[in-house]
């Protein structure tokens, strides 16, 4: 079976920057066992399948794939998705029906250029168990005394789970060199999909790394859904009292420097993210 894979760079206006995600927009003969082949095949972090389209009513059926795995949602191939349909439809508003739920996207054309800005499934967040961060920040090799304590640690969800960790300084942000297999069994057991590591340079700008073992590669350069999640942990701790709009830099310690926007409104359980996506260029 021939299927046409698309190739996009999310959260950056430049192919060689950013998280790439690949795009199949009609999926709807695949099998689990396709879909998954079909991930492995492309390696990014995932692959974003359209099984169900109604162009018309703007709705779509989202499945995304890890190499190892399906997952309920993925931010950065949720972009990708959505600028793809609306550099075919024109920009507009569509709804992805994921596994996590409906997620709203909103799609305009600014400068010539195509952003998208997906709305999260309600967002939660609590407090980790020293059961969860000890062995965490043992397979990070990190110490307490690595950590932030303004920001405890905690548990986050926006369409998938993610473990909230702030670092004290950027510098040990950078100097990320952790247990693959010892994190990959814990996240495994936790049914965590990133770790989100995090040094605040201010109460609005924030620089990120995610592990991503799950999905068998060692960080991922842009995870919408860890940002997502990330808007909502500042939610819970009350550091978010009024519609704010923070920028989350992250993928700059791989090279792939990426740039989410998360606009965070204490009023709603939803966050929304925002950014561009590009197409990478086939040889």
């Amino acid at each position: 079976m021939s299927v046409d894979v698309l190739r996009y760079a999310a959260f950056t206006d430049d192919p060689a920057s950013g998280n790439p995600a690949g795009v199949v927009v009609d999926a709807g003969q695949l099998t689990e066992q396709d879909m998954l082949g079909i991930a492995a095949g492309v390696g990014y972090s995932e692959t974003a399948f359209v099984t169900e389209s109604d162009p018309q009513g703007g709705r779509y059926t989202v499945r995304y794939f890890s190499p190892r795995a399906e997952v309920p949602f993925c931010g950065h191939a949720t972009i990708a998705t959505a600028v793809e349909i609306a550099r075919r439809a024109g920009p507009g508003t569509l709804v992805f029906t994921t596994r996590a739920g409906e997620v709203p996207v909103q799609t305009v054309t600014q400068d010539g250029r195509l952003w998208a800005t997906l709305t999260s499934v309600p967002a939660r967040s609590r407090p980790a168990s020293q059961d969860q961060a000890g062995p965490a920040l043992a397979a990070l090799r990190w110490a307490p005394a690595d950590l932030d304590p303004q920001f405890p640690v905690h548990v986050a969800f926006a369409g998938a789970w993610h473990l909230m960790l702030a670092v004290a300084t950027r510098a040990r942000l950078a100097d990320l060199d952790y247990d693959f297999a010892a994190l990959a069994e814990l996240m495994a057991a936790q049914d965590w999909t990133t770790v989100h590591l995090f040094w605040a340079e201010d109460a609005v700008r924030f620089h990120a790394r995610n592990p991503f073992p799950p999905g068998g590669v060692v960080e991922d350069p842009a995870t919408g859904a860890a940002a997502a999640a990330f808007g909502g942990y500042l939610r819970a701790l009350g550091r978010i009292t009024v519609p704010t709009r923070l920028t989350v830099r992250q993928g700059e310690d791989l090279g792939r420097p990426s740039e989410l926007v998360v606009d965070v409104d204490p009023a709603s359980e939803r966050v929304k993210v925002t950014g561009q996506a590009v197409p990478i260029r086939q040889l």
